[in-house]
């Protein structure tokens, strides 16, 4: 008769599909259950809906299929609690293999700007940000996680940019008012290049951004995330010392609803919501100083107390922002049209210091 202790030294050999550890290591293996019909083992995940799940059922059903007596091997998921997502989560930050120049940053805090939806404006509200910050006098860096469909090198650089290198590590491109920007469209020979990969290249490519790349002293990292809660959203989330998240919207309630989930993904992995912006929530008309709700009444105060979170403020529809941003020169619009927002974020960005992990 097959016994417990057996199976689960089948699966010390189940390696995690992106971390260097099995999933005893990781404390995945919920429980095992032998019987006559065959052995059932559940697995918890930090997160239950990951790209990688089935790779994983399918890694543990051949790993325990090969035991004498297994019989019908049935895997079940379920999801960790706040307690075991928290020391999963330390126990694959320990064991992540650190990148060359990430022992060498000095790295304060860390925000992710997060819309769940497409379109609504988030690489906008994360440029500035980063600019207004950089007018408060702090020192500004900008990861750009999305890896498919990047969009602030053409915000920041007019006539492109290349990062650079050094002993040290790849060194990331600046703009004219001294803000680090490492993006995938800084590496491509056209910034019409499409980046076609998978969850696990999207990965790898942010967790070098974090650790091969030479950031320096900043006292902010600004990371603009792609849509959704997809792979990108995971890794940068559970690799990544956030400090917090800065949730982006626009007036429909269909923007709403899928910024619930994005924030949902936040707090189901422990991340600070620092607030909620609305992008797009009128439009001043030049020729009678009217305001306008173009995309209808807003549900920004709705949203906010749904989740808990403050509204930091709603920015308008401006044709200024979007010739700015297309000829490269978002660092020209007015620091004060956004100074009240970033200075709530300043005040509820947790003071401790982001520590690399590892």
């Amino acid at each position: 008769m097959i016994t417990v202790e057996q199976v689960r030294r089948a699966l010390e050999g189940v390696e995690h599909p992106e971390l260097p550890q099995n999933l005893v290591q990781l404390r995945m293996i919920k429980n095992i259950a032998l019987s006559e019909e065959g052995t059932e083992i559940t697995i918890a995940l930090p997160f239950m809906n990951v790209s990688i799940r089935e790779k994983i059922v399918e890694s543990v059903r051949a790993a325990v299929s090969t035991l004498d007596g297994a019989g019908e091997v049935a895997v079940q998921l379920t999801e960790m609690n706040a307690p075991e997502r928290r020391r999963f989560m330390e126990a694959a930050q320990k064991r992540q293999r650190r990148g060359m120049a990430e022992h060498l940053n000095e790295i304060h805090r860390v925000i992710a700007v997060m819309s769940g939806k497409g379109g609504v404006g988030k690489s906008l509200v994360a440029g500035l940000l980063a600019v207004a910050l950089t007018r408060e006098g702090k020192r500004v860096g900008i990861l750009d996680a999305d890896i498919t469909g990047p969009s602030i090198p053409k915000m920041f650089f007019p006539n492109g940019a290349r990062p650079g290198s050094s002993p040290l590590g790849l060194l990331p491109a600046e703009t004219e008012i001294g803000i680090k920007v490492m993006s995938i469209n800084l590496l491509l020979s056209s910034e019409d290049q499409a980046v076609i990969w998978r969850g696990p290249l999207i990965s790898g490519a942010i967790k070098q951004f974090w650790g091969d790349v030479f950031w320096g002293d900043l006292d902010y990292l600004i990371v603009d995330l792609p849509p959704g809660t997809s792979d990108a959203s995971l890794t940068v989330m559970q690799s990544l010392p956030l400090s917090g998240v800065v949730l982006v919207s626009s007036p429909q309630d269909l923007a709403g609803m899928v910024v619930r989930k994005a924030a949902q993904m936040a707090q189901h992995l422990d991340v600070p919501l620092l607030g909620l912006v609305e992008n797009m929530s009128y439009f001043i008309c030049p020729d009678n100083g009217r305001k306008y709700e173009v995309f209808g009444p807003s549900h920004v105060a709705e949203t906010a107390m749904r989740l808990g979170v403050p509204v930091l403020g709603r920015l308008p529809i401006d044709p200024q922002i979007a010739r700015l941003c297309d000829a490269g020169a978002i660092e020209d619009y007015p620091a004060e049209a956004f100074a009240p927002i970033v200075r709530q974020i300043m005040g509820r960005v947790p003071k401790r210091k982001a520590k690399p992990f590892g």
